[in-house]
């Protein structure tokens, strides 16, 4: 099997420690290429995760030819645009939660999917989560009563 070459749309804080090592250390997968809009800081955040390129523009990342498919974790107000431009350039996507800003742009975002035949996923991992599961369950049961609002 072949190792998927990752790419990194806004390397910041929720990269440094719970997703972007992990491209790079699972089986079958290597992290190759990050890209923050502040240049100095996309260089950074390679030197010391050992990411051979870095770019400060999503659009050379999009069209990195050594990128397979790509990881968006840039504020939510810019998930669809990456989102459509990568997959209509053929990259599968993994994008953050919230997937959009609004309903209306996450069915641009499946409808693209859909179109192109390039998978998009979403980073929903918590709700697998036992704490997540348990809450699920008390609800479902009844166990805590009627859930009338949350706060």
């Amino acid at each position: 099997m072949t190792s998927i070459r990752w790419g990194i749309l806004g390397c910041g804080d929720v990269t440094e420690v719970k997703s972007g090592p992990a491209f790079s250390k699972i089986e079958h997968s290597k992290l190759v290429a990050v890209m923050r809009r502040n240049g100095e800081k996309a260089r950074d955040y390679a030197k010391r995760h050992g990411v051979p390129r870095w770019y400060d523009s999503a659009d050379a990342l999009i069209h990195d030819t050594d990128v397979d498919a790509i990881y968006i974790a840039t504020p939510p107000s810019s998930h669809a645009a990456y989102a459509i431009a990568a997959m209509q350039a053929g990259k599968p996507v993994y994008v953050e939660k919230p997937m959009a800003l609004n309903g209306a742009e996450c069915e641009q975002m499946l409808q693209v999917s859909e179109t192109t035949g390039v998978p998009l996923f979403v980073a929903y991992y918590r709700r697998c989560l036992p704490y997540f599961v348990k809450v699920k369950e008390l609800l479902e049961s009844g166990a805590i009563g009627k859930v009338r609002f949350v706060a």
